[in-house]
């Protein structure tokens, strides 16, 4: 929320091969970490074509994960789906030419 995003990739870039090694891919902390580490990816301003390809990535490989590990009515789910959904809205933006780029 204090839009520290290059900060939070820092530090999730850092912990998340510690945390996967400690708790695994599927326990809800690491699927948490993912989500962060995605948001703090699409949501920056700066952000790059491929730092927007990542985070839809991240979020898709989580949701995945999220789904077959707590069921598809899990809130933890919903939440990706949503999360998700915005980070591939900016990545569609993005990848969309204007049309005054088109002209």
């Amino acid at each position: 929320d204090l839009k520290h995003f290059g900060e939070a990739r820092l530090l999730m870039r850092k912990w998340m091969p510690v945390a996967r090694r400690v708790i695994g891919d599927n326990d809800r902390l690491m699927l948490k970490m993912r989500r962060l580490y995605a948001e703090a990816l699409y949501r920056d301003d700066s952000a790059t074509l491929d730092d927007l390809h990542e985070a839809a990535t991240t979020l898709e490989e989580a949701e995945r994960i999220a789904r077959r590990v707590f069921g598809i009515a899990h809130p933890l789910v919903a939440d990706f789906e949503l999360v998700l959904r915005r980070a591939q809205a900016a990545l569609r933006a993005r990848e969309t030419p204007s049309p005054a780029e088109s002209a």
